[in-house]
């Protein structure tokens, strides 16, 4: 793929509107946190940007791919993924597995990102099986991304750019798999304090 890169005014209103759904995504979890640990405070605000990202950025895009293609459209949004669509040109078009693997994150991960919230706030005994299965689809979701099109040789990314390759390819999908990561293990032990409190319960009326 070509070089390229430049950090122009199309990559910098694309880096400003998710600045903008990160901030917007912050203030929305930290308020409905208000009273809990930083570690819920800090899920929250991840799950309500989460959430926006999925429904606000990614169902349009779903939306332009059904009726057309990003490359034709004078969406505005469409600005959006035309600028990504030079790091991994598939976006550009309709690709089946990309548009395939957008419409489960946004219908699923999208809503599931709402579950938990929910789940969080109102202390739900749901809350780590929701939050282990949205984990998942969102690992399970970067995979099928990348993993096609590294098997033909990454022929559709541009990895000779430092902003295509290391801020839009490896920092924004490397989010979506680092904190996931963690809330696997965080649900991991969390569940496992549960078992070792509900086996030293048992004990005692033995």
């Amino acid at each position: 793929m070509h070089a390229g890169g430049e950090l122009g005014a199309a990559a910098g209103g694309s880096l400003l509107l998710c600045a903008s759904l990160l901030a917007v995504g912050c203030a929305l979890g930290l308020r409905l946190g208000r009273g809990r640990g930083a570690a819920d405070r800090g899920l929250l605000a991840w799950l309500c940007f989460n959430a926006l990202v999925h429904f606000a950025l990614e169902g349009p895009y779903v939306y332009l791919c059904m009726v057309g293609n990003v490359t034709d459209s004078d969406a505005v949004i469409a600005s959006l993924w035309k600028e990504y669509g030079k790091a991994d040109a598939r976006w550009l078009y309709f690709d089946p597995t990309i548009v395939s693997v957008e419409i489960l994150t946004v219908v699923l991960g999208g809503s599931l990102a709402l579950v938990l919230v929910y789940a969080i706030v109102k202390e739900k005994h749901y809350r780590h099986f929701v939050q282990i299965t949205l984990c998942v689809c969102e690992l399970y979701g970067g995979w099928m991304t990348f993993c096609p099109d590294w098997l033909m040789g990454s022929p559709n990314l541009n990895t000779n750019s430092w902003l295509y390759f290391w801020v839009y390819l490896v920092f924004f999908n490397g989010v979506w798999v680092l904190i996931p990561g963690l809330l696997l293990w965080q649900s991991w032990v969390e569940l496992k304090k549960m078992h070792h409190k509900g086996s030293n319960s048992r004990k005692k009326f033995q």
